[in-house]
């Protein structure tokens, strides 16, 4: 019975193509018993009450991981374990919807396809709207051809820390590891800043997010070119070139990896011009110099076919080798 209940935690591959099939189908829908948004307004509790007892350096986001870890994993494990004394069946369901709810590809597609709807029909007001539920920068500033980059951007970075990266955590770890991830990427996307009040207190989970990311960072580059070399409108040698070449253009040791093998992929330069609280960040671009700057829906369709089958492939490769 005991054995029983630990295999209801590990990784199957069955479970991981059904949640994401759910994914990509349903997407991520908004509600307060989201796990996600669990994990955050827990996140938030614990910060307010380090800060008050002063622990609001790196000791404090330090001790935050470790209340979160041992809190989070731990209990997602505990759910699906008593649901799997009610059934196996009941365990199952439990663990389809844990895995399911910490992939966000499909929600990430959809909201790219929305300012692409706006883009397309030449609605700028819109689509500035639409990309600013994405990138955190001046939207007033971008005309279309630049939402269009930008959300290629997000997804592209995106599809590493929130498809890929869970999906390979899942496979090494089962559900806990799978928890233990998503703990890491809630603490860098609530704390993870450079700024006064987050420099020192977010550094923990800032460190850990590159370091979880790291391998599948580099996965996702490389088949990216791969998949990039099967679609014929796509280039695997630029993708394979630029992802190495410039991956380290880009803020932190991960996300060049997937943009920078996307402009590649894609024969578009990416990034320009970026505008945050007034002031220019960066007008660096990525990709081939010789190639134009995605700016066309043509482009935006190439962008989201690769970053769509590079999942599928990343999942199905993740399926094969649990099924062995």
């Amino acid at each position: 019975m005991e054995h029983a209940l630990i295999d209801a935690l590990l990784p199957r591959p069955e479970i991981l193509l059904i949640a994401v099939a759910a994914d990509l189908a349903i997407g991520d829908p908004v509600y307060a018993l989201h796990p996600v948004r669990i994990i955050g307004t827990l996140l938030a509790y614990l910060e307010a009450g380090l800060r008050r007892i002063g622990a609001d350096g790196y000791g404090g986001g330090i001790l935050l991981f470790i209340l979160l870890s041992a809190i989070t994993p731990a209990g997602v494990s505990a759910i699906v374990l008593g649901a799997a004394k009610v059934s196996p069946a009941t365990g199952w369901v439990a663990h389809v919807f844990f895995v399911y709810s910490f992939l966000a590809l499909g929600d990430l597609i959809r909201h790219v396809c929305r300012v692409e709807q706006a883009s397309a029909a030449g609605d700028l007001d819109t689509a500035r709207s639409r990309i600013a539920a994405l990138v955190g920068r001046d939207v007033d500033r971008m005309d279309i051809a630049a939402c269009r980059r930008a959300a290629i951007e997000s997804l592209s970075e995106n599809l590493t820390d929130g498809f890929t990266s869970p999906l390979a955590w899942y496979a090494i770890a089962g559900l806990p590891g799978l928890a233990l991830f998503k703990v890491v990427s809630t603490m860098d996307s609530m704390v993870g800043y450079k700024t006064p009040r987050y420099l020192r207190f977010g550094w923990c989970g800032a460190r850990l997010d590159d370091l979880m990311n790291y391998v599948p960072a580099r996965m996702t580059w490389l088949l990216l070119a791969l998949v990039a070399a099967l679609l014929p409108s796509c280039s695997g040698r630029k993708a394979f070139r630029i992802g190495r070449q410039q991956h380290g253009v880009l803020l932190g040791p991960n996300s060049g990896w997937s943009e920078a093998a996307t402009a590649g992929g894609i024969e578009r330069r990416l990034v320009g011009p970026i505008w945050a609280h007034g002031a220019l960040v960066t007008d660096v671009w990525i990709g081939e110099p010789a190639d134009p700057p995605a700016e066309t829906r043509s482009d935006m369709l190439r962008a989201l076919t690769l970053a769509t089958v590079t999942g599928l492939t990343f999942a199905l490769l993740a399926a094969g080798v649990l099924s062995l």
